[in-house]
């Protein structure tokens, strides 16, 4: 082993010695004999050996590579079939459609441009899933933060689900104790699975909301911030406050690449007891392909107000209205 490691480092010697002879080791002392400094500015890299750290280092780096952003939109649709029949067909097939079309191939696998995309749009959806909302986005709307029965952080909240449907003891008294009672119309927000729905929609929908209930002549109650929420706490919720229509603005399950998506989860005079069947929601709210958030926040203030008409929500509102 010894002989082994003394050869392996005759060889580092060597080839050093010749980068600095042409000049190619930045600080190199072509000056000394033997093209090496001295002894004293030296790093030891074997028996009788010693090599300058500028000398290592250089030869030891790794180049820097810069590639494109594989989520940018010049690189996400660029057709990736080798020697397409019809070219202009595949790329107006790739832009009629969201799905992961004419990526091309290596061998058996994917190539390494459609592999880079995939890992990045993975990315994206984990860090939608654990991460929190902004704490600064909640202060510029003055939203107070409760939590629901979830204690031990994401990986909790993502194998219990019926703990994210509970307020916590501690929410429950804050709710008491801070919100308005009874109003016509309480917003939440809830993280739900994804964050960053949060953090890109609620500056747009969230005035739009509260204005339209303004102009109707709703009574606004006190809106908060869930953390850990599951859709299913509306019910406690409901039973806290006691509004005649809950909205609750919550962020759903990420796709690959696509995180932003957020949904408004609708019930009249919500409590124990209830479901899915006794809830309405407008999904999709996204800006660039989905349901805009400042139109999807006009529809909402209009159907919590259609809600109220027929004293209905869910299943129950449908066979009502018609």
């Amino acid at each position: 082993m010894m002989m082994e490691e003394e050869r392996f480092n005759r060889i580092v010697e060597l080839v050093l010695r010749q980068l600095q002879e042409e000049g190619l080791v930045p600080g190199a002392q072509k000056n000394r004999p033997g093209g090496l400094p001295n002894q004293a500015a030296t790093t030891a890299t074997g028996p009788g050996l010693a090599l300058h750290p500028d000398m290592v280092s250089s030869a030891l780096a790794v180049p820097e590579i810069d590639l494109p952003d594989p989520a940018s939109d010049a690189f996400r649709w660029q057709p990736r079939v080798r020697n397409a029949k019809d070219p202009v067909a595949l790329k107006a097939l790739i832009a009629s459609t969201s799905a992961r079309i004419g990526v091309g191939r290596a061998g058996a696998r994917s190539n390494t441009a459609s592999l880079l995309l995939f890992q990045g749009d993975h990315a994206i959806t984990q860090d939608a899933l654990y991460r929190d909302v902004d704490q600064r986005l909640l202060d510029e709307f003055n939203l107070m933060t409760v939590q629901t029965r979830i204690t031990e952080g994401k990986e909790e909240y993502l194998l219990r689900p019926d703990l994210g449907r509970q307020l916590s003891d501690a929410a429950r008294q804050v709710l008491a104790e801070k919100c308005l009672k009874s109003p016509d119309l309480q917003l939440v927000i809830g993280d739900g699975l994804s964050a960053l729905a949060i953090e890109s929609n609620l500056r747009q929908i969230f005035p739009v909301i509260i204005q339209g209930a303004q102009s109707a002549g709703l009574r606004i109650g006190t809106p908060f911030h869930i953390k850990y929420c599951r859709v299913g706490v509306m019910n406690d919720v409901g039973d806290i406050i006691r509004p005649r229509v809950l909205v609750l603005l919550i962020g759903e399950r990420p796709g690959l690449g696509r995180a932003e998506s957020m949904s408004a989860y609708m019930a009249y005079q919500p409590g124990a007891g209830q479901n899915d069947a006794d809830r309405d929601v407008v999904c999709n709210i996204f800006e660039k392909g989905g349901t805009n958030p400042l139109e999807a926040g006009a529809f909402i203030v209009q159907f919590a107000q259609k809600m109220m008409q027929f004293k209905a929500s869910g299943v129950e509102l449908k066979l009502a209205a018609g």
